[in-house]
């Protein structure tokens, strides 16, 4: 039976061609979000074993800190060369050709004898894990206007739970069986999801004739011309500065003192984060209800007081340390990811035949920022320590604040000197 709702009669052999606003089943939703999930999750297996990997290879803090660094960035430059060509060519073919390539990193990285070949693994694993990026605009374009806030919230609840719960999954892993068993189940889950996207996912017309060069030169045209995905790609890259400073610190502060914490431990605080992810879905409903600006600015504030508070964290009793991290990486990533369901509703209603380019847009600001976090938080934590990172996250958040309301207190201040 097909997961689109279409009375296409192809069989699952040759999947029918998907049109703009079919729809989409319960079932290829769920796919599509397992499908974001599970290949974003590839950036995020490192982080909670940071502390393990630099002890089994001998690398410093700072430099096993660049295994992060450099597959955030890979990730940020997979979408920015190869996300637009998904309004050129079919995203069903683009999908499966990044997931056969994301396997063989993974299987890279579980192989890897020495820091520098897992450097490489790292930086070719996220230039395939930009497949997410294909991922949620196919679900977009499916996706019928009325309910598209609410399917992208989904497929991102998947995305987002991925990056929280592969922590998780990576610590309790690697704390038992070891970090090379951590990439090569990834590998082989993977390739369990290529099976079940090549049965089911449909074709999809190219909304584009441009040619690569102009295609990628489209992508300055689009955000010379739009002023809301200009503000929308530099607040969640600022959002995204704070994030991933936290994110990639956090594990090596946890090994250390004062709490001397393993992997697992580390990655148990994905928990926390996941629940925050769980409300994806009803910030997209809110966005299509409220209009996404509100909910941008609720998100980005949300996120500057809680990693404000975060930063509080080492003046606490030392019996009350830990509860009050669950409470604010709780708190800091249902703002991050509020912002992030909001500002994707926005972009894509700007050009519909422009979704993968605007989408690549906002990801290679959102993961730019992420890599230039993991860089500068590692290099903060071994100077000022957890103090000095959530310094960093909060004023990154209030200038992501700033850049969402000002333009609206902007119109407020013309209209009362009208």
């Amino acid at each position: 039976m097909s997961l689109i709702r279409s009375t296409n009669t192809n069989t699952p052999a040759a999947p029918a061609t998907a049109a703009v606003g079919a729809g989409l089943s319960a079932g290829l939703t769920l796919l599509l979000a397992i499908g974001a999930g599970l290949s974003v999750a590839s950036l995020y297996y490192s982080q909670p074993m940071l502390g393990m990997l630099g002890d089994d290879i001998g690398a410093s803090p700072q430099h096993i800190g660049l295994v992060p660094t450099l597959t955030l960035l890979g990730y940020a430059l997979g979408i920015l060369f190869t996300a637009p060509l998904g309004d050129r060519h079919d995203r069903r073919q683009l999908i499966l050709v990044k997931l056969g390539l994301l396997v063989l990193s993974l299987l890279g990285a579980a192989l890897a004898p020495s820091l520098h070949a897992l450097l490489a693994a790292s930086l070719a694993m996220g230039v395939a894990a930009s497949m997410a990026q294909d991922i949620v605009p196919a679900a977009a374009t499916l996706a019928p206007e009325a309910r598209r806030g609410r399917i992208v919230g989904t497929v991102m609840t998947g995305l987002l739970l991925g990056i929280l719960l592969s922590r998780v999954v990576a610590g309790f892993t690697a704390e038992h069986l070891g970090w090379r068993a951590v990439f090569g189940g990834a590998a082989l889950a993977t390739a369990l999801l290529g099976v079940a996207l090549w049965r089911y996912l449909p074709h999809f017309k190219p909304s584009s004739t441009l040619g690569y060069g102009p295609l990628l030169g489209s992508l300055f045209s689009l955000v010379r011309q739009h002023g809301a995905l200009r503000r929308a790609a530099l607040a969640q890259g600022l959002l995204a500065v704070g994030f991933s400073a936290v994110w990639s610190t956090l594990a090596i502060w946890l090994h250390g003192e004062p709490f001397h914490l393993g992997a697992s431990a580390a990655g148990a605080f994905g928990l926390a984060g996941a629940a925050g992810a769980l409300a994806a879905p009803l910030v997209g409903r809110l966005a299509d209800r409220h209009g996404p600006h509100a909910i941008t600015l609720l998100g980005a504030g949300i996120a500057a007081l809680s990693f404000a508070a975060m930063a509080a964290t080492p003046a606490l009793p030392r019996d009350l340390q830990l509860a009050w991290l669950v409470f604010t990486v709780l708190a800091f990533d249902l703002g991050f990811q509020a912002a992030l369901v909001s500002h994707q509703t926005l972009i894509y209603g700007i050009d519909p035949a422009a979704r993968s380019r605007l989408n690549a847009v906002l990801f290679v600001a959102m993961f730019a920022g992420m890599a230039l976090g993991a860089a500068l938080g590692s290099q903060l934590l071994a100077w000022g320590g957890w103090l000095a990172v959530g310094l960093l996250a909060t004023a990154a958040s209030l200038l992501a604040l700033l850049v969402r309301a000002w333009p609206a207190a902007r119109a407020v201040s013309r209209q009362r000197s009208v």
